[in-house]
């Protein structure tokens, strides 16, 4: 059995999606339906949720292997947080003192 899901949008963006899905030969209802198969497959969001902050993956991934040939170290998760938790305790003391 089919379930029907309603959303509401503004005319514009409904408009441009059924463009850009049509140029792709799609309708709409299938992009959603490619979107939801796809988040269960990703086990959540198929792509990165952020704050305005895009994070371009194949430019850090360059910085890394500079940063990395320049001789620079990368630090393991425990050591990243045991360098956090011993900031945190210092930062606690001098808030005491």
């Amino acid at each position: 059995m089919a379930k029907t899901i309603q959303v509401r949008v503004d005319d514009h963006l409904k408009d441009s999606a059924d463009a850009l899905f049509a140029s792709l030969g799609l309708d709409t209802s299938t992009a959603v339906r490619m979107f939801l198969i796809a988040a269960m497959a990703a086990g959540g969001i198929p792509f990165m949720v952020t704050h305005g902050m895009v994070i371009d993956r194949d430019e850090t991934i360059r910085d890394a292997i500079a940063r990395r040939k320049a001789g620079d170290r990368f630090y393991t998760r425990e050591e990243t947080l045991a360098a956090m938790k011993a900031a945190i305790a210092e930062g606690a003391q001098n808030a005491i003192l």
